[in-house]
């Protein structure tokens, strides 16, 4: 007997396709409480905006060197 083929569909199509993240999100709220969940939110808010900030610097490092060996023209 063979096995049925698998749907790429659901079986309701009204019904969207859960997520990976919503599932995440689910087990995260059945596991933790509301102030847990929030000082993680925030947590990895602030690893975001510490990632953006160095990006930043970076940039700007690379704009003053590149300024900094640039070699005035004689006029």
């Amino acid at each position: 007997m063979q096995a049925a083929p698998l749907r790429a569909t659901p079986a309701n199509p009204a019904l969207p396709l859960p997520s990976v993240t919503g599932a995440l999100r689910a087990v995260e709220a059945v596991l933790m409480r509301g102030g847990q969940r929030t000082a993680r939110r925030n947590a990895w808010t602030s690893v975001l905006e510490d990632r953006r900030r160095a990006k930043d610097r970076h940039e700007a490092e690379y704009v003053l060197e590149a300024a900094a060996t640039r070699r005035p023209r004689a006029t």
